[in-house]
């Protein structure tokens, strides 16, 4: 049973609206709407915790892909600004978390603080048999979605992705405005994913 909103804010009724209208309607710019409320304080946010211009727009546009993902699960007994930031904080928190552990050397010795010292030993990261037909399985499915891509998104991927070109650089060598390299590359993703899950029976 849906909540009513009436206990919202203004603001917070206005998203409300506009999730309702993407939800039942498939209406783009209500998505396109809420997008433009909040990207700019969402990448600030991220910005601050992550401390990399690069990685803090990529956060805010797989936060925003999760949110409209998981549209159906949000209710009004909160603000949907809220329920978002909380989304994209989460995934940032993993974000980090992945990243520590890349640093962490298997059985290396750290000083704490006090002096002492204290040894991680962490799981050896070599996949097992399994797990390398998994990989190789679900690799080759990324690489087939990637295939499907109209010819533009393929190459926002490729460059993104594969030559690791930042937003900047991307946008200077396609000769475009960096607001649509970094929507288009959003709407790419987008695609992928969907492909992806499709391919996998999800």
């Amino acid at each position: 049973m849906e909540i009513n909103p009436d206990h919202l804010s203004e603001k917070a009724k206005h998203d409300y609206k506009l999730v309702r209208d993407a939800l039942e309607n498939g209406n783009q710019k209500a998505y396109a709407e809420l997008m433009d409320r909040y990207r700019e304080p969402l990448f600030y946010m991220l910005l601050k915790m992550v401390n990399n211009k690069d990685d803090a727009e990529d956060l805010t546009l797989e936060a925003f892909g999760k949110a409209f993902n998981r549209l159906d699960q949000y209710t009004a007994s909160f603000a949907f600004s809220t329920w978002l930031f909380k989304i994209a904080s989460n995934n940032c928190i993993d974000f980090i978390r992945r990243k520590r552990m890349k640093v962490f050397s298997i059985d290396k010795t750290y000083e704490r603080e006090e002096g002492n010292e204290i040894t991680f030993e962490l799981k050896s990261s070599t996949p097992d048999p399994e797990e390398k037909v998994m990989f190789k399985q679900e690799y080759q499915i990324m690489v087939d979605a990637i295939e499907k891509l109209k010819p533009r998104y393929k190459e926002l991927i490729k460059l993104r992705y594969f030559d690791e070109l930042s937003y900047e650089e991307i946008s200077q060598t396609l000769n475009l405005p960096l607001g649509t390299v970094k929507a288009q590359l959003f709407r790419a993703r987008e695609f992928v994913t969907a492909i992806f899950n499709k391919s996998k029976g999800n």
